[in-house]
């Protein structure tokens, strides 16, 4: 789409990123395929990673193989409904550090109010992923990487699963060294803040809690 964001449109990601959409999709089915689909999202966002090499010794003789340079990544989490990307992309990335941003929508300004920040040490040397389903209004999105820069990061990726154009713009706007890698950007928001077509509210069909 854009140097600034790269939709991941590989078919197994369409395809459970549909079945997540469905109102009918149980609660548990949904944590599940946002879990494999967190995966598939983690490939695209890691590619480019630093490399180096060393010495080992294979079964057969010895090389120098290719390995992960630089201190471990950081994973952030947009609390709450970021959790439910968090997990699928440790499960990839054991080693990464993690950190959670917590923030909540005020339903009637639809700004974004702080209640918890606790982040890794050392983010200016680390990898930075933030990792939030929705990608909505952009206000709690640019909130987050507002705080994270000040926290002292300053290379930084987003991994959203579902986008809305105006969230883009308002990211591309505040914020145009961070990239965005999706699964679908789709038409625009509704009167509410809510992507349409959309999913509905990811942390509610996540935890259930609607």
């Amino acid at each position: 789409m854009s140097d600034h964001v790269t939709i991941v449109d590989h078919p197994l990601v369409q395809h459970k990123l549909t079945i997540m959409r469905d109102q009918k999709t149980p609660t548990a089915v949904f944590r599940q395929l946002l879990r494999e689909i967190s995966q598939l999202l983690a490939y695209e966002v890691t590619r480019g990673l630093p490399m180096t090499t060393k010495t080992i010794e294979t079964p057969m003789q010895q090389m120098q193989a290719p390995t992960l340079a630089g201190k471990k990544l950081a994973l952030i989490s947009v609390l709450r409904a970021g959790n439910g990307l968090l997990d699928g992309v440790l499960e990839l990335i054991p080693s990464a550090r993690v950190g959670f941003v917590g923030l909540y929508r005020d339903e009637e300004t639809l700004q974004p109010v702080q209640y918890y920040f606790k982040v890794p040490e050392a983010l200016e040397d680390r990898l930075v992923i933030a990792v939030d389903p929705m990608l909505a209004t952009g206000n709690s999105s640019v909130a987050a990487i507002d705080l994270l820069k000040r926290a002292g990061a300053t290379n930084i990726r987003f991994l959203c699963l579902l986008a809305a154009p105006e969230g883009i713009k308002r990211m591309k706007e505040a914020h145009p060294d961070v990239p965005i890698v999706t699964a679908a950007v789709d038409a625009q928001l509704n009167d509410v803040g809510y992507i349409v077509p959309g999913l509905g509210d990811a942390g509610d069909r996540m935890f259930g809690t609607k």
